[in-house]
């Protein structure tokens, strides 16, 4: 039980005196750059759904299914 405790003292004590914490400033430019890179991988997974999921049905018609069109469809 001592063993756990000491872990517990040590594991506080590293947390608030050693550990560098970033500023808020930092912290907002990760965020903002984090969103960013968010945004820009879903819109080329959209791009790749809706380039994918254009089927052919006859001559000059053309019918878009999309990902989840194949998913859920039957």
């Amino acid at each position: 039980m001592k063993k756990i405790i000491n872990y517990f003292k040590e594991s506080y004590y590293e947390l608030t005196q050693k550990v560098s914490w970033p500023t808020w400033d930092e912290l907002q430019n990760s965020s903002i750059v984090v969103s960013i890179a968010s945004l820009i991988i879903a819109l080329l997974v959209f791009v790749m759904d809706f380039t994918f999921g254009i089927q052919h049905i006859s001559f000059g018609e053309f019918i878009w299914k999309g990902l989840l069109g194949y998913l859920y469809g039957a």
